[in-house]
This record gives C-alpha cells, sequence and structure tokens, in this order.
C-alpha cells in the first residue's frame, strides 16, 4: 500500500457488508436498502478499526480518499424479493500496457497469507494462454462496476466512506512495521481459535472489576444466583461473560451446554441476540410464529445431544417460553442447561413461574429490582429457584464507580381536583378492605382484584390534570435543550371510565400537542403499538440528536431499550413501585458521549389542602408513599439539600420529617 501510493496508484473497490439481523428486519420493514447498506458497510469498518492495524488501513485509504486516488461502491444480489450478500474474490492489476488478474478465495488476513493453506489463480495478457482469461475478469469487473451485471445492484459508497476515514489522520499511512509480514512465512504465532460455537468473551471487550467479582461470585455459588444491578451497569454482558466461562468449563470436560435467555419483550430479544452474536453464537430468537423458530430450536437440541455442537442459544420473551411449544423443547432436553432470565422480577407471576424447568443445574437472574411488588410469595419462588443475590450493584455504587452520570433531581408539587380526590379517596378504601381480609398475598397478578385496584388509584395519581400546566412550565426552561425523555400515563383518565365521564384526550395526546403544536418542539411517541422497525427509527433519530427533540412514551421505555443519549427525564408517571421508578432513572443515567450530568423531573402529587374529602390518614399515607420515590431520588442527587428544602413544608403539614 505504501509503495502504491508513493507511485500514484488509483484503485476502484467493490465489496458487501455483512447484513445483521436487524439489517434484514429494516429491509423486510421497508426502509431504503441504500441508507441500511450504507449503514451496515460503516459499521464493519468501525468495529474494525478498534484493532491498530486496522486503523492504519484506514488511514492509507483515506489518504486515497481524499486526492481523489480511491472510488467504492457497495454490491449486493437484487432477485426478485430476495437481498444477499455480493461474495465474488476477482481482482485486477494494470498499468498503460498490461493487465493482472486474479480470482480465488485466499483470506487476505495475517493469518490467512501465513497460517492457512489456500489458494487463487493468477492470468497475465502477455501471456497468449492467460490472456483470453485475464481479459474477461477485466470486462466482468467493468460491467459491475458500471451496474451491468445480471443479478446485482451497485451503488456509490466513496462519500459515505469519508465519515469513517476522516477520523484517521492521514500521517497513519506512513506507518509500515506494523503489517509487516515475515518474508519467508515463518516463525509466527497464530492464536488458537476458539471451537466454534463456544460463547467467548470478545477481545474487544473491557470486562470491569465489579462484574468479574459478580461472575466469580456466581460460580462460587456453582451457578445460580441473582445479580441485582441497577440500569446501565451492564447485566447483559455481564450475563455473558459468566455464560462464556461456565461454558468454557462445560467445552473442557466435553459436555454441551444449552443457553436459554427469557426475556419480557421482543425488542430485547434482538438486543440479546446482538450481544450473543459478539460473544461467537448465532443464536435462535424464539418469539411470534412458532414455525420461524420451532424446526430451528429441535435441530440445535440433535447436534447439542449428537455431540456435534459444543454450545447453543435460543433467547426467548416471556410469553412464548410459557407457551407450550417452548415447554415441549424444554422437555426434550436431557444436557447441560442454563437459564438466564432478564427482568427476573417478570417470572415471579404466577403462570411463569410454575414453567421454570427443575432440571437446569445453572441458573442466573438479573434485575436492577428483583423484588416483587406486593408479592412475598412470588420474591420467595424467585429466590427459591434461582438462589440468592450473589452480587449488588445499586444506582449509588454505579456513579461512584464512573458506570453512570450522575444528576440533578427537581421534585414538582401539583395538587389533584376535586373529582380526582374523591375518586382516589374511594378506591383506597377498597383497597384497605381487601388488605385487612389479608387475601393479597394470595392473588395479586395485574388481572387480580388487588391489583386492579392499585393500578386505578396509580393511574389517578399518574393523570392528575393538574400536571400539565406544571409540565409547561418545566419544558419552557428547557426549550432549547435536546435529548429529553418523558413518561405519560397509560391509558386515560381513571375518571373517563366513570358514569357521565366528559370525553377527554390521553395524556399522551395534551402532551403531543402541548409539543409540536404549542411550544413547536419536534417530538415522537415511542409505544408499545409502533411497529418495531419504526421504534428502532424513531430511537435513532433521537440518538443523532440532529431532528427529534424529545421523546413521548409510557411504558414502553421502561425496561431494556438503550437510549444513553438521554439528558433530561420528566416523570408524570411514575407508581410507587420501586421497579418502575429505578428502571426510568436508570434510562436517563446511562453514560454517553459528551454526557456528564443528567437532569430529573418529577411531578409530585398531593392532595388539596383543607378539602377535608380525603380522612387525613389516608391523606398522609398517599403522601408517604410519593416521598417514598423522591426520598430515593434525592439522596443521591447532585442537589439533596436543595430538594430536601422544597419538601420540607408538605412533611411538616403531615408529619413526616422522618420519611
Amino acid at each position: 500500500m505504501d509503495d502504491f501510493i508513493q507511485r500514484g496508484g488509483t484503485m476502484r473497490i467493490v465489496a458487501s457488508p455483512y447484513l445483521e439481523p436487524d439489517d434484514v428486519a429494516d429491509i423486510e420493514a421497508g426502509y431504503e436498502l441504500r441508507s441500511v447498506l450504507e449503514r451496515a458497510a460503516i459499521r464493519d469498518l468501525e468495529r474494525a478499526a478498534e484493532s491498530r492495524q486496522a486503523a492504519v488501513g484506514l488511514g492509507k485509504l483515506g489518504r486515497l480518499v481524499s486526492e481523489g486516488r480511491l472510488d467504492i461502491k457497495l454490491a449486493y444480489v437484487s432477485s426478485g424479493n430476495r437481498v444477499g450478500m455480493y461474495h465474488e474474490k476477482i481482482g485486477i492489476f494494470r498499468d498503460d500496457n498490461d493487465l493482472v488478474a486474479f480470482k480465488g478465495s485466499a483470506n487476505e488476513t495475517l493469518s490467512g497469507m501465513v497460517g492457512n493453506f489456500e489458494s487463487i489463480e493468477v492470468f497475465r495478457s502477455w501471456d497468449d494462454r492467460d490472456a483470453e482469461r485475464a481479459l474477461r475478469i477485466s470486462r466482468d469487473f467493468e460491467a459491475l462496476w458500471q451496474d451491468r451485471t445480471n443479478f446485482l445492484r451497485v451503488i456509490n459508497f466513496t462519500e459515505a466512506v469519508r465519515v469513517v476515514t476522516e477520523r484517521y489522520p492521514s500521517g497513519l499511512a506512513s506507518v509500515g512495521d506494523i503489517d509487516e509480514i515475515p518474508a519467508d512465512g515463518a516463525p509466527i504465532s497464530i492464536p488458537r481459535q476458539d471451537v466454534p460455537g463456544l460463547l467467548r468473551i470478545p477481545e474487544n471487550l473491557n470486562v470491569r472489576d465489579y462484574q468479574k467479582t459478580a461472575v466469580r461470585n456466581w460460580l462460587s455459588e456453582k451457578g445460580r444466583g441473582i445479580f441485582r444491578m441497577a440500569t446501565g451497569t451492564g447485566k447483559t454482558l455481564t450475563a455473558l461473560t459468566a455464560a462464556a466461562q461456565l461454558a468454557k468449563a462445560m467445552q473442557k470436560t466435553n459436555q454441551s451446554l444449552l443457553t436459554v435467555v427469557i426475556v419480557p419483550y421482543q425488542h430485547l430479544v434482538d438486543q440479546w441476540s446482538k450481544d450473543i452474536s459478539w460473544f461467537g453464537v448465532a443464536p435462535i430468537r424464539a418469539y411470534e410464529s412458532t414455525a420461524a423458530w420451532y424446526r430451528h430450536a429441535s435441530n440445535l437440541l440433535d447436534t447439542l445431544m449428537l455431540g456435534s455442537a459444543s454450545c447453543g442459544v435460543i433467547v426467548t420473551t416471556n410469553k412464548t417460553f410459557g407457551e407450550t411449544h417452548f415447554q415441549n423443547i424444554l422437555d426434550r432436553y436431557s444436557g447441560q442447561l442454563l437459564v438466564i432470565a432478564d427482568e427476573v422480577h417478570n417470572l415471579g407471576a404466577k403462570h411463569l413461574r410454575t414453567k421454570l424447568p427443575l432440571r437446569a443445574n445453572y441458573r442466573l437472574g438479573l434485575s436492577a429490582t428483583p423484588e416483587r411488588w406486593f408479592d412475598d410469595m412470588g420474591s420467595a419462588a424467585l429466590t427459591e429457584y434461582f438462589g440468592n443475590m450473589v452480587f449488588e450493584m445499586g444506582i449509588g455504587d454505579a456513579i461512584k464507580a464512573g458506570a453512570l452520570c450522575r444528576y440533578t433531581y427537581t421534585p414538582v408539587l401539583v395538587e389533584l381536583d376535586i373529582e380526582e380526590t374523591e375518586l382516589y379517596a374511594d378506591v383506597t378504601e377498597k383497597i384497605a378492605k381487601i388488605l385487612a381480609s389479608q387475601q393479597f398475598t394470595e392473588d395479586v397478578d395485574d388481572d387480580s382484584p388487588l391489583g386492579a385496584l392499585l393500578r386505578k388509584r396509580s393511574n389517578i395519581l399518574g393523570h392528575a390534570r393538574a400536571k400539565l400546566p406544571a409540565l409547561r412550565s418545566q419544558i419552557e426552561k428547557r426549550q432549547d435543550s435536546w435529548y429529553q425523555l418523558l413518561y405519560c400515563a397509560e391509558g386515560r383518565h381513571p375518571l373517563a371510565y366513570e358514569e357521565g365521564a366528559r370525553e377527554e384526550d390521553t395524556q399522551l395526546d395534551q402532551v403531543m400537542n402541548l409539543l409540536g403544536n404549542e411550544l413547536r418542539m419536534p417530538a415522537a411517541r415511542y409505544i408499545a403499538e409502533t411497529k418495531r422497525a419504526e421504534r428502532q427509527e424513531v430511537l435513532r433519530r433521537f440518538g443523532a440528536g440532529d431532528d427529534l427533540q424529545i421523546l413521548a412514551s409510557m411504558r414502553c421505555l421502561d425496561e431494556g431499550v438503550d437510549v444513553p443519549a438521554a439528558r433530561t427525564a420528566y416523570l408524570l408517571a411514575s407508581s410507587s413501585n420501586p421497579r418502575q421508578f429505578i428502571q426510568r432513572r436508570g434510562r436517563v443515567l446511562r453514560k454517553a458521549a459528551g454526557k456528564s450530568m443528567a437532569d430529573i423531573v418529577d411531578f409530585i402529587v398531593m392532595p388539596p389542602e383543607g378539602s377535608g374529602i380525603v380522612h387525613y390518614e389516608t391523606e398522609r399515607r398517599m403522601v408517604a408513599r410519593e416521598l417514598t420515590r423522591v426520598t430515593e431520588f434525592a439522596h443521591l442527587a447532585e442537589n439533596e439539600a436543595e430538594t430536601l428544602d422544597i419538601l420540607r413544608p408538605l412533611r411538616i403539614r403531615y408529619g413526616l420529617l422522618d420519611t
């Protein structure tokens, strides 16, 4: 390359990027093919450039691009509704008089050139025996370059690649010793390749000390236990590191290992699958149509049981996990089994905890909040199955360790109106009757009578009408800021379902009207009803910070969605359930480039002073529930003292100075 550059050489490259499952899904969803291919190619380059050798190569290519001596195009198979990879290996070298053409599969890496046995065929235009083949390969390339090859389409990529190459100084092109190949092919040491299909820790993964501690603790408990880790501290990568260590131990004893990862939502299946692929295994994604995954899962079991594979991973949703077809797969398998449960608290529900495979020797639960709210039996069942807490890292520890960013906290006090206060008192009385009967320990799922009442009472607070004017005041203070998240209450105001209720827009609709029509801020919804591909595009636009200033959501951003760019979060609705408000705080505390501080604005609901509608003790308990969240948030905030001053009159009013 150095000689080629110095002699004024020019180059044309046609290549095809590697399409990951998310890329294929975007293409199937109708995204522009050019943008998907460009994104995939740039991702390939950026990942490769994590090694110094590749960074050197990009420096050299960047010099050629900047001098107009390199053009790059992307090619792909286009036949009917099929999109495939262009995988041909041909090349032509030419000067003013002659050309040399080659064709073959030589792997142009150090190990490929020195350690492997590979071959190419070379043809010279000045040799009568080779001339026709050399010219034919040259003609084939020209047809390809001009986009005249059947079943192939070719698009320009030179300008897009500048985005990557400009990051690497042209001075790198002068570094030559790093990629020298021994002239005689030896001596050289090629690292031993891991067993194909075996989970392995990626070389470029920096496993933090606390993650190593978590893995050691889990292994010392014979592969059982729960990690309580704050959102943003790397639960997924810690769990996969543990799984890789276990798989390595299994391989030493010639045992195969099936790993089943259970997650709450489909988008988390995709997220986990991407990380699992990074660990060297292509997982089976089991959700939606059984026909799409059952045969692949069945074949995987056969290969594991026959010893043809040493490791396999299936990622599934809670819903699919609990269904008959998936349970049949688990029943068929008799080898070593590892169950990893993301957001493990969900599996404590009665209809799921009985489905957990008892013959799994290895079990790992993950959650920032493993305990189930108002469900001691469900929490106990999780501990009985997965084991005790073997590692804990709260948000405070994560901030100290630099895994999460620091934050400020602004509580905003709002009052219920008279109608809301009356309904709150009525629902609270019904809840008290059920609690007094001590039936709550037997039936507290969401669809139980108690679960429905608790949800309704929480929704009264979440939909408090006074929140919208208060929200407007807070957003106007930050109207020029980007990367803002807004959590709305679900559904409609509980009063909308009462007899004779007036028509009223959902809180989300009111918020979108406020943001888009009144304040003229670019905003988008992020809700479960939005198609997966559209949600991904919304997150991409939000993270890019180009044309989307604020993201309004409901529960859809609670668990697992990665939005590290977020700097401000408005909590219009946040229940007293620690799981929900801790998850929401964690979303905005993730680290990101250029982000050192987050800002959380929390709307605290209280009864109207002197209304007399709600019994004093009921009022006091209501405020105490709200203050539980406030105290948790304020404790670790940079402005703790200021926050406590805001709330002091309320604490005095209800005798809650110790809360």
